[in-house]
């Protein structure tokens, strides 16, 4: 699902052909189109099956990498392409027999690695559309028995309008369900929302800025068709919106405890 997800990524946030994507990321054109055009996120998703492993290529796999670990004391523009990788390889590797498409998708995915960007700043302000989300705890009476609950607040930084639905705690099906609740609301889906790191969402933080996400968040995003943005760790003013109607919404709606 991760890799669907990059691939959907090139094309609608990119702005990529489905040919670029192709050279990129090493699958073909059809695998590639599939995904672009599919709807239903609800089925099971199939194995890519593509150059992912690059098994052909492993007996050169470290020879490449130290040619572009070394481009790194180059300037930009005098650095190794993909063509000049595979026409060195066939000059002086005797018996290489790879072909192009599979040392360009290699060359590509190990760039990506060795020249990552400088980890930058997330802007304050936010355009009309995107929205901030949080959870936060509360009590509720729940036929006379009092619980320690949880409820999930979204926010709109550029209006600030804000909306809350609880639940009895913070997993995975609260957090979609609550969603869901809210956007058929306000008839609306934000094209950008705004997470915390939490473990129902984020299974790894990667070096450079990136997320390892989970798949039924990740199938959850590509069908509602909302970009999942995430704060840096510990920086939770960098939505500082939700986390001030967190408050706000416990201290106008939620008092006194609230009971059904």
């Amino acid at each position: 699902m991760a890799q669907v997800h990059d691939i959907r990524k090139l094309y609608f946030e990119e702005g990529k052909s489905i040919s670029q994507i192709s050279r990129e990321t090493g699958y073909d054109r059809k695998t590639v189109r599939n995904f672009i055009n599919k709807e239903d996120w609800n089925e099971a998703v199939p194995i890519i099956k593509g150059e992912t492993e690059f098994p052909k290529l492993e007996p050169y796999k470290e020879l490449i990498t130290k040619w572009l670990v070394d481009d790194k004391k180059a300037k930009r523009k005098q650095r190794h392409t993909a063509l000049r990788v595979y026409n060195r390889l066939i000059e002086e590797v005797d018996g290489f027999n790879c072909s192009y498409r599979t040392v360009a998708a290699f060359v590509a995915i190990k760039k990506k690695e060795i020249f990552k960007k400088a980890e930058g700043y997330l802007p304050l302000e936010h355009p009309g559309g995107e929205a901030q989300v949080d959870f936060g705890d509360a009590q509720f009476y729940e036929n006379g028995t009092l619980h320690n609950g949880k409820y999930l607040n979204v926010s709109f930084p550029f209006s600030n309008k804000g909306y809350l639905q609880l639940f009895y705690g913070e997993n995975m099906e609260c957090l979609l369900e609550g969603l869901i609740a809210i956007f058929y609301y306000i008839g609306a889906v934000p094209y950008r929302l705004w997470f915390d790191n939490t473990k129902t969402i984020v299974t790894n933080i990667l070096k450079g800025g990136g997320r390892d996400l989970t798949e039924r968040f990740l199938r959850f995003s590509e069908h509602f068709g909302f970009q999942a943005v995430f704060c840096n760790p510990e920086s939770g003013h960098e939505k500082g919106n939700v986390e001030s109607k967190v408050g706000y919404n416990r201290r106008n709606m939620l008092v006194p405890i609230p009971g059904f």
